[in-house]
């Protein structure tokens, strides 16, 4: 019988509680649950094979370090801080260590991120107007999502031109991204709804169990998980 995946809870809002209710029936042990004022340390994580920090942006930086140092590979869901990943680059390379970021864990938010390149690599000389909104529940502290940058950014990298996001905050929406090419004639929308929290959920641990798989450090991201096994990273740190 395969043991279970030994996880360490770095943050016990929603997302870590959702993660929580869904592990056992995905195979995963809750090791730890560290929430906002629990010290992030080796003790403390409970000998976790993979720990997932779902936080604050001001808090998943510290707890990424505290997890390298406790030699404890880490899955990132915190949004918000990406200012600080060339420097955290650098912490997991120092520590030969191993992370896996991702805005949003979602396969279909994923999947949108990849089309949203297409579309604007094949649209790029139609003059189309292009807009990206993304909405959230109120409690949601970073605007434009993680994932609305991660969307704009594909799109921008292939139409060649920046494009604007708003953002909406109202209610309890778990997450909407809608990508809308606008012409004279035609409307394009690439649009993601997610449904329920345990979308994100699933994919957090589906990430936790590919990243404690791994025996090469580096950083990796969703990508790294979806890609088929020949392509796959031999790991190492992104450019």
């Amino acid at each position: 019988m395969t043991a279970p995946l030994r996880v360490a809870l770095v943050g016990m809002g929603k997302m870590g509680r959702t993660i929580d209710a869904l592990a056992a029936e995905r195979g995963a042990e809750i090791v730890a649950r560290l929430d906002r004022d629990d010290r992030v340390d080796a003790a403390a994580l409970g000998g976790a094979d993979v720990a997932i920090d779902f936080t604050e942006p001001a808090a998943a930086v510290p707890n990424v370090r505290a997890c390298l140092a406790g030699g404890v590979p880490v899955v990132v869901g915190t949004t918000g801080w990406y200012d600080q990943l060339p420097a955290l680059e650098r912490d997991v390379r120092d520590a030969d260590g191993r992370m896996l970021w991702a805005a949003n864990f979602s396969l279909g938010v994923n999947a949108m991120i990849r089309l949203a390149a297409e579309a604007g690599r094949l649209l790029r000389d139609s003059g189309m107007d292009v807009h990206l909104v993304e909405t959230h529940h109120t409690q949601k502290k970073d605007a434009p999502s993680g994932t609305a940058i991660a969307i704009a950014r594909a799109a921008t990298a292939t139409l060649g031109r920046e494009i604007p996001t708003t953002s909406v905050r109202v209610g309890h929406v778990p997450g909407t991204h809608t990508l809308v090419f606008d012409g004279p004639f035609e409307q394009l929308r690439i649009e993601h709804d997610a449904r329920d929290r345990r979308v994100f959920a699933e994919g957090a641990l589906a990430a936790a169990r590919w990243l404690a798989a791994r025996r090469e450090p580096g950083v990796y991201t969703m990508s790294d998980v979806l890609a088929p096994a020949s392509d796959q990273s031999t790991g190492g740190l992104r450019p």
